[in-house]
C-alpha cells in the first residue's frame, strides 16, 4: 500500500522590536546572561505587563503580507505549564481570538493555507554546564534574556505533502518576513524556529493519520531531513502492524533520527484562560489600512512582474527574489536603463559567486547599481570583452570607481581596431605553420588554438567577433573529403 505524508508547520519568529513585548528590556542578541531582565520578564509577584504597540503593528503587517484576516478584537490568554525557564508558571499567549487567521502563501503555484498567527512572549533558556550527568552536563543555569521577547507563532494548515515542499514553504515564509522587515529570520540566533507535525495516510484517502510533532530542528535542511526520516519511520511502523503514537519527538541531527520526548499535549492540558492583566485589544480598520499601504512589493508579486513584464525565466525570478536586497538592487539597475536579462545574469552569476566565495553580503561591497549599468553598457558597446569585464567587476566590487575611468586605468578596453587585430592574427599564423597545415588538412578544431593565441597576445582584449572574422578570412580553406 502506498502512503502519502500530511505535514503542517508551526513557526515561531521573533519580531524585530527594540524592546520586549510586555516590558522595556532590550532584545539585543548576544548580551551576557541575565543582563537584559527586569521584574516583569522575571515574573516577580505583583508586576503588570504593558503591551508593546510596535509588536502589535508588526503582527498586523505580517498578517497582511500572509493574506490573513486581521481581527478587529483580539485578546491575550495565559497558557499554563511548568518549565524551569518559565518563572511565572505560565506564558502570555493567544488562544481563541488570535490577531491573524485564515491566510495563505503560494509555493510553486500551490496555495498553502495558514490557519492562524498569534502573538506571545518567549520563555528563557537553559544553559547546560559541565561534562557529566544528564545530557553531558553537571548542572544547568537559566538565562532569562529571551524571556518576554515578542514572538509571532504562525500555524500552517496540514497542506504540505513532501519534505521538499516544507523546505520551500519555510524559505518563502522567512523571505516574506524579511521583505516587510518585521523579523531578521536568523535561525542561528533562534529568531526563526520551526516545529513540524507529520502524519501518514493511505494515498487517496482523506482521513488524517495520527500526527507526531518534531522539535529541535535548526536549519531548513534539518527540517527536510527530519520530516523525511519521520515519514519513513511511521511507514515502517504501520507496515509492520504497529500503531503510530501521538507524541513529541526530538530531531538528532548527528545521527539523522528522531527520538521520543513526551506525549503530545492537547489544548486543555494548558488550562488556557483570559489574561486578567491585559484588556481585550480593539484594532481600528484605519490602522490596518495604514499598515497595508506601507507594505512593499512582496516576493511573489516581484516574481510575477519579472516574468510577465521583464521577460525573465521563472528560475531567474526565483533567485533574484530570495533576498530583498538583491531584488532591490536589480530593480534599481533596470530602472536606470540596463537590459533586465543582462542585469539578472550578472547578479545571479559572477556577483553571487563573488559574494559566496568571500562570504559577504551585497551591502558589504562597494558596487553600485550605476556601476553595473555602466559595465553592461561597456560590454554591449564592444568597449569591454567578457574576460576583462569580470576583472572590472572585481575592481568595482572593491572600490565602486567610475567605470570608464577604471577601464582606462587598468587598461581593460577591448581591442576593436581591425587593422591592428589583422597584424596580430598574421603574426599568430606565421609562427604556427604546423597548426595551419593541420587546419588545411581538415582538422578544423585547431581553429580554437589560433583564437586563443590572439587572445594571449592581446591580453584578452581582442574583440572576439572581429577576431573570428579575420580568422575566417586569413586561414586557408580546409581540404574537403
Amino acid at each position: 500500500m502506498k502512503y502519502e505524508a500530511v505535514i503542517g508547520l508551526e513557526v515561531h519568529t521573533q519580531l524585530k522590536t527594540r524592546t520586549k513585548i510586555f516590558c522595556a528590556c532590550p532584545t539585543d542578541f548576544g548580551a551576557g546572561e541575565n543582563d537584559q531582565v527586569c521584574q516583569v520578564c522575571l515574573g516577580m509577584p505583583g508586576v503588570l505587563p504593558v503591551l508593546n504597540k510596535r509588536a502589535v503593528e508588526y503582527a498586523i503587517k505580517a498578517g497582511l503580507a500572509l493574506n490573513c484576516e486581521i481581527a478587529e478584537t483580539t485578546k491575550f490568554d495565559r497558557k499554563n505549564y511548568f518549565y524551569p525557564d518559565l518563572p511565572k508558571g505560565y506564558q502570555i499567549s493567544q488562544y481563541d481570538m488570535p490577531i491573524c487567521k485564515a491566510g495563505h502563501i503560494v509555493i510553486n503555484g500551490k496555495k498553502l493555507r495558514i490557519h492562524r498567527a498569534h502573538l506571545e512572549e518567549d520563555a528563557g533558556k537553559l544553559v547546560h554546564t559541565g561534562a557529566a550527568g544528564l545530557h553531558g552536563s553537571d548542572y544547568s543555569k537559566v538565562d532569562f534574556n529571551r524571556s518576554g521577547v515578542p514572538l509571532l507563532e504562525i500555524v500552517g494548515e496540514p497542506d504540505i505533502r513532501s519534505p521538499e515542499e516544507a523546505r520551500d514553504y519555510l524559505s518563502e515564509l522567512r523571505n516574506i518576513l524579511r521583505y516587510i522587515e518585521v523579523s531578521d529570520g536568523d535561525l542561528e540566533k533562534g529568531s526563526f524556529r520551526c516545529d513540524a507535525n507529520v502524519s501518514i495516510r493511505p494515498s487517496g484517502t482523506e482521513t488524517l493519520g495520527t500526527k507526531v510533532e518534531i522539535k529541535n530542528m535548526n536549519s531548513f535542511k534539518a527540517v527536510q531531513r527530519a520530516i523525511q526520516y519521520e515519514i519513513e519511520r511511521q511507514t515502517a511502523v504501520v507496515e509492520g502492524g504497529g500503531r503510530v503514537v501521538q507524541e513529541t519527538r526530538l530531531w538528532n541531527d548527528a545521527d539523522g533520527t528522531t527520538h521520543s520526548m513526551r506525549s503530545k499535549e492537547e489544548a486543555h492540558d494548558y488550562r488556557y484562560f483570559p489574561e486578567p492583566d491585559l484588556v481585550p485589544l480593539e484594532i481600528k480598520r484605519e490602522w490596518i489600512d495604514e499598515i497595508r499601504r506601507d507594505l512593499p512589493e512582496l516576493p511573489e508579486q516581484k516574481r510575477q512582474r519579472y516574468t510577465a513584464e521583464l521577460g525573465l525565466s521563472p528560475d531567474d525570478a526565483q533567485v533574484l527574489t530570495e533576498f530583498r536586497e538583491l531584488s532591490g538592487f536589480f530593480d534599481t539597475v533596470v530602472q536606470s536603463g540596463a537590459p533586465p536579462k543582462a542585469a539578472a545574469n550578472w547578479l545571479i552569476g559572477p556577483i553571487t559567486a563573488y559574494l559566496n566565495d568571500n562570504k559577504i553580503e551585497l551591502a558589504e561591497t562597494k558596487l553600485t547599481p550605476a556601476n553595473l549599468r555602466d559595465l553592461i553598457a561597456a560590454v554591449d558597446s564592444g568597449r569591454l570583452g567578457s574576460t576583462n569585464a569580470k576583472k572590472l567587476l572585481a575592481e568595482l566590487l572593491a572600490t565602486a570607481g567610475d567605470v570608464e575611468a577604471t577601464i582606462d586605468k587598468l587598461g581593460l578596453a577591448q581591442l576593436s581596431d581591425e587593422s591592428e587585430l589583422k597584424r596580430v592574427v598574421d603574426e599568430v599564423l606565421k609562427r604556427s605553420p604546423q597548426q595551419v597545415e593541420q587546419y588545411r588538412s581538415g582538422k578544423t578544431k585547431v581553429r580554437q588554438f589560433f583564437f586563443g593565441e590572439v587572445m594571449k597576445d592581446t591580453k584578452g582584449k581582442a574583440n572576439p567577433e572581429i577576431t573570428n572574422k579575420l580568422l575566417d578570412q586569413l586561414l586557408p580553406a580546409p581540404e574537403q573529403g
